[in-house]
């Protein structure tokens, strides 16, 4: 005797005896659950939990009409938001389809039921169901193995980076990141500190942020009295991240006054708060960024060489976005669960044709831009999938090749790198969105030193 706890759940739910008992029959390769009414239903689905439902939209009290089935549907779909509902109904046909539809339902299907057609229309959603369920499994691989600082990440650009920060982590030298703005240069800093082994705070301050005339009392610190408002005696930023590491993002914003005293500091390891005389020893890391040119500005006596030497032991360079292929839609999906899950959206996942736009887009506004459409996304989406119409993304001019051999290289990394990442990883799946065979695939894979 099989074990039918091994086969894939059905649910059926109709309350015509005798269609019930053709369908359950007509079905010998799942374990077969049938309901005739939304209560019954709702309870097979809490005890069982069947990957796949089908779903006639007459049913009691309103077995004429199909105010009861709908309520149903939304039912199902709002305990189990991942189920497969195959809607069938006689009732309104094109009518119920779109509201079908716009509800999550995953298929229709007109009576009289044609029990072969219906029956590939069920195979198929067990088939979707079970590559959906794997693709959450391998985001939450990449969700567990996120790399430094919890960032997500599978360039080789960015893992470069990464690899670069951990090495340096437990050095005593000071580093700054350069990249623009968005591209998680806090993130990095914080990875860093998690890394060295230090056991003081890690303590942030955006330099662009805090009026001149504020910028050295919330670095040094000041004494009581020092000015007009100094109430009593307040440590600094640096003094605050004693044992720790101090991140100064913007660091190009510093006024030249206060560069001398923040390098007299990375000499002699000393401070003196505000309106004091006092040195006091502090052993904090100094970690830097900007999105600045910093080369220019020390040309330009903008910002002192010295203290450019003292800050940049070690310079890391951050990629952006666009120069991430693949990064885009891997956050994409991170940041999609996460407002789904906030906002209790009913959008969970990306149309074709929204990755396609995510893919082409350049973000210039890197990692921000992109967190801050998929929340707008998240919220304007009218149905399960994003569309890239809810992205709102203009179209954006095309780069031209340098010449014809390095663009097709490019084009084929970017291409290879895009599906990767929209396959999730499936080496199968990104072939076929490649339209390649899989050995074609690995051949190219190795040629340009790409991994799945």
């Amino acid at each position: 005797m099989s074990d039918t706890r091994a086969l894939p759940k059905l649910l059926i739910v109709e309350d015509d005896a005798g269609l019930q008992r053709q369908l359950r029959w007509a079905y010998d390769g799942y374990e077969i659950f049938t309901a005739s009414t939304r209560e019954e239903a709702v309870t097979v689905l809490r005890a069982e939990e069947p990957p796949v439902v089908t779903l006639d939209l007459g049913l009691p009290p309103d077995p004429d009409g199909t105010t009861e089935g709908f309520a149903t549907l939304e039912t199902i779909l709002s305990l189990r938001p991942d189920t497969k509902v195959i809607v069938a109904s006689g009732h309104g046909a094109h009518e119920s389809m779109l509201r079908a539809i716009s509800l999550g339902a995953w298929d229709f299907y007109q009576k009289p039921i044609d029990i072969d057609a219906l029956g590939l229309i069920v195979a198929r959603a067990f088939h979707v169901h079970a590559l959906e369920a794997e693709n959450r499994r391998l985001a939450e691989r990449v969700e567990a193995g996120a790399v430094l600082g919890g960032m997500l990440t599978g360039a080789p650009e960015m893992l470069k980076v990464t690899r670069t920060i951990e090495r340096v982590a437990s050095a005593d030298v000071s580093v700054m990141l350069l990249g623009a703005s968005g591209t998680g240069k806090e993130l990095l800093a914080r990875g860093l500190h998690d890394k060295s082994g230090r056991k003081g705070r890690f303590v942030a301050i955006n330099c662009a942020a805090i009026p001149e005339t504020l910028l050295e009392s919330e670095l040094f610190g000041h004494e009581k009295g020092a000015f007009t408002g100094a109430v009593k005696t307040t440590e600094g930023k640096i003094e605050l991240a004693q044992g720790g590491t101090l991140f100064l993002d913007e660091i190009g914003d510093v006024p030249l006054p206060l560069q001398v005293k923040l390098l007299r500091f990375l000499q002699e390891r000393v401070i003196e708060r505000v309106g004091g005389r006092q040195a006091i020893a502090v052993d904090t890391r100094i970690v830097c960024a900007t999105h600045q040119d910093i080369d220019a500005m020390v040309a330009d006596n903008r910002f002192r060489e010295d203290l450019y030497y003292r800050l940049a032991e070690i310079v890391v360079r951050i990629p952006s976005l666009a120069e991430r292929p693949g990064d885009a839609g891997l956050l994409a999906r991170h940041f999609l669960q996460k407002y789904a899950a906030q906002m209790n959206t009913i959008a969970r996942s990306f149309a074709p044709d929204a990755l396609a736009a995510i893919d082409a887009w350049g973000w210039p506004g890197n990692v921000r831009e992109l967190e801050n459409r998929v929340k707008r996304a998240a919220i304007m989406a009218e149905g399960k999938h994003v569309t890239a119409s809810d992205l709102d993304l203009g179209a954006q001019a095309e780069i031209e090749p340098v010449n014809l051999k390095a663009a097709r290289e490019l084009a084929d990394r970017k291409a290879i790198r895009h599906a990767l990442a929209r396959a999730e990883g499936n080496i199968s799946g990104t072939a076929r969105l490649l339209g390649i065979s899989r050995p074609t695939l690995y051949d190219l894979m190795k040629a340009y030193d790409l991994q799945p």
